[in-house]
């Protein structure tokens, strides 16, 4: 049985007063608010679909606005997502030292600053950019909180196959920006996202997993052994390397992409084969090495969508 996370959180920690902290301290706190590294990782989707979207080199100024507005639409969901998650966080030793925790950001401050990057960024986006990709952008914003955050994650194994959702979403949001439309291109990359995702984040969770045990959160290697997991992430490899190669006819790319995509999904493949043979063996500790796919997947993804732009030169 589950024990609450805010029964567990050290006192004194969440709601700590940010008064007279340093100025440029309390910057780079409202800055971590926003996780600028995973929005790395959706802006780095986005960029190169625009390509795709252009088949060719995109308005340079439209990217900067989407990669701006994406920002800030990330940051605002990620910011209320630290608000919201502020109990468990003070619990989990790879989250206590965000800033809420700390008291570096207040409560308030967090909830106002995310609010204010939310509308701030639907805004921009509707203004500068089209209406379609601000809806498509807000409406990632609101699934992470609302349905991710405050629906999912405490209370099902399967919330970071379908929270996973809003992590897609920057696909459509770029090539909407380009085309203000929607394709069957696009939603082939959203799907290889979606795919990615829990053999991405599952290994992760397979590291840290008496963390989450500690603050209750139901990820699936807390509930499942090491080799049921393994199990699930070698069958959403294959799907997601499956989906993948639809881009080839449906997106009537070059001979690159599919060569680019096979050749990537097949050193994928082996890293997932192998975290399954090793915890089928029964190994666990260091030994299993599951940061490995890991540390893989982030690769496989940065790689895979710089074909996705070079292609249309081709």
């Amino acid at each position: 049985m589950f024990v609450t996370a805010v029964e567990s959180r050290p006192a004194g920690t969440v709601g700590a007063s940010p008064a007279h902290r340093p100025f440029g301290a309390r910057v780079g706190a409202f800055v971590a608010l926003t996780k600028p590294r995973i929005i790395e990782l959706l802006l780095m989707s986005t960029v190169p679909v625009m390509f795709l979207a252009q088949h060719g080199v995109p308005n340079l100024l439209l990217v900067l606005k989407v990669v701006l507005g994406g920002y800030l639409s990330a940051g605002g969901a990620n910011a209320l997502n630290m608000y919201i998650d502020r109990d468990i966080d003070a619990v989990m030793s790879r989250t206590e030292r965000r800033p809420i925790v700390t008291g570096m950001v207040s409560p308030r401050e967090a909830l106002l600053f995310g609010i204010a990057l939310a509308v701030g960024s639907t805004l921009f986006l509707g203004l500068l950019v089209n209406w379609l990709s601000a809806g498509l952008a807000l409406s990632a914003l609101l699934f992470y909180v609302f349905v991710y955050t405050l629906g999912l994650k405490r209370r099902t194994t399967q919330n970071i196959v379908w929270g996973g959702i809003a992590g897609c979403m920057p696909v459509f949001v770029g090539w909407a920006a380009v085309r203000n439309s929607l394709s069957w291109s696009a939603l082939v990359l959203f799907l290889v996202i979606f795919f990615w995702t829990p053999p991405h984040y599952w290994p992760l969770s397979m590291k840290v997993r008496e963390d989450y045990e500690k603050a209750g959160v139901p990820m699936l290697p807390v509930l499942k052994g090491n080799l049921a997991v393994a199990k699930q992430i070698v069958i959403y490899s294959w799907v997601m390397v499956a989906v993948s190669l639809a881009l080839w006819p449906l997106g009537h790319t070059s001979l690159l992409y599919p060569v680019a995509a096979a050749v990537l999904g097949a050193f994928w493949l082996k890293e997932a084969h192998g975290l399954y043979n090793r915890a089928k063996a029964g190994i666990v500790g260091a030994q299993l090495k599951e940061m490995r796919l890991f540390h893989w997947s982030i690769t496989y993804l940065s790689l895979l969508f710089v074909v996705v732009a070079v292609d249309p030169f081709l």
